[in-house]
């Protein structure tokens, strides 16, 4: 009887190395493709171009494969136990680094029943690289990069978003990622915010910072990065302001803007009733809505609309009752806030709003209310969580700490063994293209 071998793929675009390695594996047994699913590729490695279901089309076409299934985890686990391949074949890429603990498992999991891993030297081939360099080209594209905000909050349910300030922010963003019980998790998309763009130039955080200047953080982190990016749009401005908005960051493909229905000299929400703060008409938020989304040219682009009454101390009906009426202008997502750190106003409003509108995307900034998980949020309703501000919070301590350091011990010794990240390191965070 033939022996039972397994093999799994995330690609999207098949090149003569994975050939190979298909056709090798098939001369060991009767072969059968784990075609990873888009959840996983999106955490894994980079937002795939094809779908599961095109993958899992290739894969069958492919000469040598007997059967393509499809895999919903990093891990093997699952498949092994239901399959039980005698032989299951990888490129010898994966003894070291990111993927030691999957292999690990899988040798674990086939000494249980004797079964074998069967290891391939990986294929290096600089013209390969530059075809995955260009698949990545293409995924940071305007036109390209807009939509897929929408395709991951439909694909995951929930999703997350970091803030970027910077080119090396949005690279901290898009590159850090983490294995845990056989699940790569990474951030899905970057959050540009209003406070950390105007902390990081040494402003205020009331608007001074104009939209052009905005605008070219955009440009920087989008220059080096591919994940979706959400803009903080503070008030948003007059509607005949927020139009024009809203085309440019369309334009540079952002995926979603979130606009505050407050007026006047914008002060951060955190603050609440300590200072002034005037919270706009239903009516004339609602018209500025529809005003964003009659400009906007494409269905891939999401206004959010985030509502201040929680923070003004409005009360929950307010907050409910404006959440409706903003949705029936027009608006893609609502965002609920809250500067306590109690999240039970925010579950309430959530649990509210879902019993009426069960698809309307819900966003949330767990500032104050960070003890709940991910994964309570999902199963709350909540669809985006932005971490706001958590990269610039940390790194103001940081450099402080480097200064002081400095001027006590009179050198950088000290700070340099203490605090500093090898600089080697930061450069290979860096595309040299």
């Amino acid at each position: 009887m033939s022996k039972k071998v397994f093999l799994s793929m995330s690609t999207d675009v098949i090149h003569g190395g994975h050939i190979n390695i298909i056709k090798r594996a098939s001369e060991l047994g009767e072969l059968t493709v784990g075609v990873l699913s888009d959840e996983v590729v999106a955490s894994y490695k980079r937002f795939p171009v094809l779908s599961c279901d095109e993958r899992m089309k290739i894969a069958r076409a492919i000469t040598g494969v007997k059967n393509v299934i499809r895999q919903d985890s990093l891990s093997y686990r699952t498949i092994i136990d239901a399959i039980k391949p005698d032989i299951v074949v990888h490129g010898d890429d994966w003894k070291t680094g990111f993927q030691e603990p999957i292999r690990n498992e899988v040798i674990n999991l086939l000494n249980e029943y004797g079964g074998e891993l069967v290891e391939f030297p990986y294929t290096i081939n600089e013209e390969f690289d530059q075809i995955e360099a260009s698949v990545r080209e293409q995924l940071s594209m305007p036109d390209i990069r807009r939509g897929r905000l929408k395709k991951l909050i439909g694909m995951k349910g929930t999703i997350t978003a970091l803030e970027a300030h910077s080119g090396i922010t949005g690279l901290i963003a898009e590159k850090t990622a983490v294995l845990q019980d056989g699940k790569t998790y990474q951030f899905d998309a970057m959050w540009v915010s209003s406070l950390c763009d105007s902390t990081a130039k040494g402003k205020p955080d009331i608007e001074l910072v104009d939209m052009t200047s905005r605008f070219k953080t955009i440009d920087d982190i989008m220059e080096v990065t591919t994940k979706p990016v959400i803009f903080d749009g503070d008030t948003g401005g007059l509607a005949e302001h927020f139009i024009y908005t809203v085309r440019s960051l369309e334009r540079m493909g952002v995926s979603m803007v979130i606009i505050e229905d407050k007026t006047g000299l914008k002060k951060n929400s955190l603050f609440g009733t300590d200072v002034s703060q005037t919270q706009d008409t239903v009516e004339n938020f609602c018209y500025k809505i529809r005003a964003g989304k009659k400009a906007q040219k494409t269905k891939d682009f999401m206004i959010c609309a985030r509502i201040e009454s929680l923070i003004l101390e409005r009360g929950m009906d307010d907050a409910l009752m404006r959440a409706f009426a903003f949705v029936e202008a027009g608006a893609d997502a609502i965002m609920i806030h809250s500067r306590k750190k109690d999240p039970s106003e925010i579950i309430e409003f959530i649990k509210s709003f879902r019993a009426n509108d069960k698809i309307t995307p819900i966003v949330i900034v767990p500032t104050s209310f960070n003890s709940v998980t991910e994964d309570e949020w999902k199963a709350i309703g909540a669809n985006v969580i932005i971490y706001a501000n958590q990269l610039t919070r940390s790194g103001f301590p940081a450099m402080q700490s480097a200064a002081k350091m400095i001027l006590e011990n009179h050198r950088a010794k000290e700070c340099d063994e203490a605090l500093c990240m090898p600089i080697k390191d930061i450069i290979t965070l860096i595309p040299e293209e």
